[in-house]
């Protein structure tokens, strides 16, 4: 009865995984540019005496759906689109290069350019600072132009250009911050001709009803597999009955 209580336990064990993953998109299935996970699972034999029959489910490593959502237009100044395979570079919370597609940006109180979870985005430079500005402007080649407070509508400067980057698609992995990286530890390869659409938001790629009916799935299955494990218990607790009444 212990190999049905493995197949019960592990089973269990991954859908649990695979229910945060299911949860974490149906949270930010609003969030602009973000990137559906979900959990890899593998068979792996059990190694001791008398268990070469006994199989368990272990759970691999988070993936990310990288397919592109759809453009929406907002026509508001500061929110863009990053075209076709590009991310944004965006500063982490350890101070390290990171990439979103997350375009909501605005200018913090400091004059920062950041996006709307807070974080920094980067420039050729490092993190882009504005100067008190009337007017603000994105170019389709990421350009940031600034109208300074007091000066002509005429009067345009470059505060910085967004860095634009390619990541290896084997090797993007998402972190705990919600942030993408490449697990070689390498920068993303920045990419002069990758384009940025003002005025535009891309949507996350998750599809809610999708992801409320995988989560429905899924409890239908943890459900099963914890009947599995009952079911095995059961049997094991008889099987003890009618080795008494011997």
């Amino acid at each position: 009865m212990d190999k049905m209580l493995y197949v019960g336990m592990s089973g269990a064990r991954t859908t649990q995984m695979a229910q945060q993953a299911a949860v974490n998109n149906l949270v930010n299935a609003s969030t602009p540019g973000f990137r559906g996970d979900f959990f890899t699972t593998l068979s792996a034999q059990i190694q001791g005496p008398g268990l070469a029959s006994r199989v368990n489910s272990v759970g691999g490593e988070m993936r990310s759906n990288l397919a592109t959502g759809d453009i929406q237009h907002t026509g508001r100044e500061l929110d863009v689109a990053v075209a076709g395979d590009g991310w944004l570079s965006v500063q982490g919370a350890d101070g390290g290069e990171a990439y979103s597609r997350r375009g909501d940006l605005r200018v913090n109180e400091t004059g920062l350019l950041v996006n709307g979870a807070n974080q920094p985005v980067l420039g050729d430079n490092g993190p882009i600072t504005l100067p008190p500005s009337q007017k603000i402007s994105i170019g389709g080649d990421g350009t940031v132009s600034v109208v300074p407070l007091g000066q002509s509508a005429n009067t345009l400067m470059v505060a910085g250009r967004l860095k634009l980057v390619r990541l290896d698609p084997q090797l993007a992995v998402k972190g705990t911050d919600g942030l993408m990286r490449q697990s070689d530890g390498k920068p993303g390869q920045v990419a002069a001709d990758l384009k940025v659409t003002a005025g535009s938001l891309e949507s996350s790629n998750v599809n809610a009803v999708e992801a409320m009916v995988t989560m429905i799935n899924l409890a239908r299955e943890y459900e099963m597999q914890l009947k599995t494990m009952n079911t095995a218990k059961e049997a094991a607790d008889s099987g003890t009955g009618l080795m008494k009444l011997a």
